[in-house]
This record gives structure tokens, sequence and C-alpha cells, in this order.
């Protein structure tokens, strides 16, 4: 059975968000269908809102209404901490987890050859520039555990060796709670790798 014109138009914008599929964009498009008009507007709103009130930090490029940043304006941050991370979730996450005080580097990406991002699409030249205003004296890379993270690890710590910075990779491996036996061998071999003194 076919659907009106417009319900499929709905359905399909729908499927081009991440994690949405043929069965999730139909279920939403009718939820939406079943709505009252005043929530499909303060949807609507909310979304041409987040594209034109949301700018990039001119610092950390991190997403924001104002820049820089609310955390880049913070006098209580450690600006001789860096973190650098992929992407805005990444940097949320590390705020919700707590305990870092200090500033971020937002590269919008990873290195992935196969989808066309190379370094000169990252933000790397930038970090360099904040590296070499001298208020940096650690960088941590805290890019994710593959291969593509791995890799614009790499990269970075090769283009800011010798610099007189101290460069740390995130630890990663066997999450609080997880059975050894049900782990991955990567995360096993990873736990094993990033193994630390007891005190």
């Amino acid at each position: 059975m076919r659907t009106a014109p417009p319900i499929e138009r709905l359905v399909a914008q729908l499927k081009r968000l991440p994690g949405i599929g043929e069965k999730s964009a139909t279920r939403l498009a009718f939820h939406l269908l079943g709505a009252s008009e005043a929530q499909v507007h303060e949807l609507a709103d909310a979304v041409v809102r987040v594209k034109r009130d949301i700018v990039l930090c001119e610092s950390c490029f991190d997403l924001t209404e104002k820049s820089p940043c609310p955390l880049c304006r913070d006098p209580a941050r450690d600006a001789s901490l860096l973190c650098v991370v992929e992407e805005p979730a990444d940097l949320a996450a590390v705020e919700r987890a707590g305990g870092f005080r200090g500033l971020y580097h937002v590269l919008g990406g990873a290195l992935s050859p196969i989808d066309g991002i190379g370094p000169e699409a990252l933000r790397v030249a930038e970090l360099e520039s904040r590296v070499d205003g001298g208020a940096v004296t650690e960088i941590i890379l805290a890019t994710n555990p593959n291969a593509e993270g791995d890799a614009t690890a790499h990269l970075i710590a090769e283009r800011l060796r010798g610099r007189g910075i101290r460069l740390t990779r995130i630890a990663y491996g066997m999450p609080l709670g997880g059975d050894l036996e049900y782990a991955d061998h990567v995360t096993v071999g990873r736990s094993l790798e990033n193994r630390r003194e007891i005190d």
C-alpha cells in the first residue's frame, strides 16, 4: 500500500537522520501526524533555531550560542591542560563524567581515508596554533579507541612532538562492572596493555 506523497517525503527526510531506519522513520512520521499542530510547530521551530543560533566556539570549536563558549571563558578552568576530542558529543561525554578541569579542542572528526577525511579536514593546524601560544603544557588525546581514532591520535602526536609539551592518550579497557569472560579480545588486550601500579 502506498502512502500519500507528503508522508513519503517526511519518511525519506527522517531516514536521513543517524540511527533512523525505514520503520523508525515511518513510526515518527505517523506520530507527528497525530501530534497537535502546536507540537509540530515547536519541533520545527527548535530545528530551525538550532541551525540559526548555534555557532562554533572560536577557541575550542565546540557548539555554543556565544563565542567563546562558557568553558573557554571560565577562569577556573586549567588552560595548561587541553583535551582533544573528535566531536562536540565527545566533549559533552567527558564533561558528564566530571573531574576534568582543563579546556578542550574539537577536531571535527577523525582520519578516515575511505571517507575522504584527511588531515586537512581536521582542526589540527588550529590545535598547533593553540599549543604554540605557550599556555598548554599537556595534551590529552581523547579520540575514540578505534582505527580512525588511533590514527588521528598518532597524527597529532607526530605533529606536536618536540614542542616541549606532555602528550598523553586516554586509557581504555574493561568497563567497571564488566565480566572478563564476556569482553572482546581487543578490550581484554588493551586492559592488559594499559595496566597500572597498585598503590
